[in-house]
Parts: C-alpha cells; sequence; structure tokens
C-alpha cells in the first residue's frame, strides 16, 4: 500500500491504516455501487472514504505506468481547489495498491455537513429561497471558471451546499475529472450542460451568469441550452440502446 497524507493528517498513518483493515466490515455505507462511499467517525472527526473500483487489466497497466489514479487526482484536485478559494471537503490522503500492476485505491476527505445539493432544486421547485441559491450557485459556477477550473462533473449530485442563513457555501464532490485551463465563452457554457433539464432553471442561471460577463443573456441562454439539449438528447438514445438491447427494462 502507498499511502500519501496532507501535513494537516501527517500523524494519521495508523488511522488510515486501521480503516483500511476494517473497510469491508464497518463504517456507515453512504453510497454502494461501481465505487464505494462509506463514512468513519476517527477522534471526533467524521471521514469520508471513497474506494474506486479494481480498473480492467487495460487500465490497471495505464493506472500503474501512464496516468494518475482517480484516488491521486481527487487528492491533488481538492488541494488545487482549495488554494484558489473554491470549497470542498478537506483532503486527507489517499492510498493506492501496489503492485505489478494497479489495484484499488482510496481516497479520504474530512465529510462536510450540508442541507441540499443542486439535486433538490430541480426536484423541489417551491425549495425556500430556491431562486437565491439557484443565483449563488451560478456565481459560484462562474467563479470556478474565472479560475481556469473546468469540473467534467458538474452534474446535480457533485455540490453540496449550505444554507448558513443566506451566506450560501458550496463545496465541490468527486474531483477526479478536471481540466486546468482558461475557458472561452463556449467552454463555460458547454460546463452546464450536465447540471439540468430545466428549462425555467436555465433561464435563471443564464440570467444571472450575463451578469458577470461581456455576452448578453440571449447569447448566454441560447448557448447554455443548446449544451443541456444535446447532453438530454444524446442520454436518450444511450437509453433507447440500452432498451433495444435488453440491458435495461
Amino acid at each position: 500500500m502507498k499511502l500519501t497524507l496532507s501535513p494537516s493528517y501527517s500523524s494519521w498513518k495508523d488511522k488510515i491504516y486501521k480503516i483500511l483493515d476494517e473497510f469491508g466490515k464497518k463504517g456507515e455505507v453512504i453510497k454502494d455501487g461501481r465505487n464505494q462511499l462509506k463514512l468513519f467517525q476517527v477522534e471526533g472527526e467524521v471521514v469520508n472514504v471513497k474506494s474506486f473500483r479494481i480498473p480492467n487489466f487495460i487500465n490497471k497497466v495505464v493506472y500503474k505506468y501512464f496516468l494518475k489514479s482517480k484516488a491521486r487526482r481527487s487528492f491533488e484536485n481538492a488541494n488545487y481547489l482549495l488554494e484558489h478559494g473554491i470549497g470542498t471537503p478537506a483532503p486527507i490522503g489517499y492510498v493506492e495498491e501496489d503492485g505489478i500492476f494497479f489495484g484499488r485505491s482510496y481516497y479520504f476527505s474530512k465529510q462536510v455537513p450540508y442541507d441540499l445539493t443542486y439535486r433538490e432544486l430541480i426536484h423541489e421547485p417551491d425549495y425556500p429561497d430556491h431562486e437565491k441559491i439557484l443565483r449563488a450557485f451560478t456565481r459560484f459556477t462562474y467563479q470556478l471558471h474565472e479560475n481556469k477550473i473546468e469540473f467534467k462533473d458538474h452534474s446535480p449530485g457533485n455540490t453540496l451546499i449550505q444554507l448558513n442563513g443566506g451566506d450560501y457555501k458550496f463545496f465541490l464532490v468527486d474531483l477526479n475529472r478536471m481540466n486546468f485551463k482558461t475557458m472561452n465563452f463556449e467552454a463555460r457554457m458547454r460546463n452546464f450542460h450536465r447540471i439540468t433539464p430545466m428549462k425555467h432553471m436555465v433561464e435563471v442561471m443564464a440570467n444571472e451568469y450575463s451578469k458577470l460577463i461581456k455576452e448578453s443573456e440571449a447569447e448566454v441562454f441560447d448557448k447554455m441550452w443548446f449544451y443541456i439539449q444535446q447532453f438530454q438528447q444524446k442520454a436518450r438514445r444511450k437509453q433507447e440502446m440500452k432498451k433495444m438491447l435488453g440491458l435495461k427494462k
């Protein structure tokens, strides 16, 4: 096992290895799918552990010799975000199974309490201060773009929101897919493509984003809505193909 820790948690080596030893039989499961998320209590702190699935044979070679692991990217991206004033759960460290080929990897971060994610704004249009939160989220996304951060998994469940009596705070999670580059207008609008299919929400976001850049509200909406529709159409075709092939009921 190869362990890398943040300086703030340099004394946690034994604690991290204890979590790994107990991972299969202890911890509170909060997500169990392709990857697994569990919570552990450590000295009064709640630790979020993301276990990435073992990659296929080709990726075992790729992650061993050519690319950084998802756990390492999550850790490094979290540090980059914090250095640029972007909210994300404090990174504790990451672990990679070492050997001839790459195995499993784990990312450790401090659990952040939150009130909702963007997903609740989609499914609960009467959520208190819905529009205010949506506008604040749009300004947060603009802050990402201004800091040359393209969050490729900018989707409804990947931004945690703390309400704080109207002083909204946002925290990005699921961090392994990011690019760091200057983003032009097209790239900025494309970055909204996964966030919501709701036109009335896009109208609010377009109005707010247009206040922050030179393009008009109409231009912002048209581009934002174009990329969202493009993504939704692609997703529908994918689901229809799965249905035709009998892969999904």
